[in-house]
């Protein structure tokens, strides 16, 4: 019988936690503009973990991936402690720009409707 909430799923959720905290109050660099984590995702057998993050400003994005990447290890190193656990996943991050492009698209259609109310009226 499968279980409801997997161990990965679990472990995807607490990492994602203390990524969030850690990232808010551990690392001063300054090329970070406040991530947020949207969602993580733990392999089957623990050994990696893809971090999917997003900023407010994509021209930060770059930036922000460089600076997660080279905090890689010490962000590890501390879920590992929180973790307790023996095996720490392999942290990889990814920004996640589908948040932005979703508001553009709804910007977009919403442009189109007033035109369309706009050409309707006259």
């Amino acid at each position: 019988m499968p279980k409801d909430y997997p161990r990965s799923e679990r472990i995807a959720s607490q990492i994602q936690r203390a990524l969030a905290a850690l990232i808010q109050s551990g690392l001063k660099d300054p090329r970070l503009s406040m991530p947020s984590i949207l969602e993580v995702e733990v392999s089957k057998d623990l050994a990696h973990a893809r971090v999917f993050f997003s900023v407010l400003d994509p021209d930060d994005a770059s930036d922000c991936l460089e600076a997660l990447n080279r905090a890689s290890g010490f962000l590890q190193h501390e879920i590992g402690k929180s973790l307790k656990a023996r095996v720490t996943p392999k942290l990889s991050f990814i920004y996640d720009d589908t948040d932005i492009r979703g508001r553009r698209l709804s910007d977009l259609i919403d442009s189109v409707v007033a035109n369309d109310k706009i050409k309707a009226n006259h």
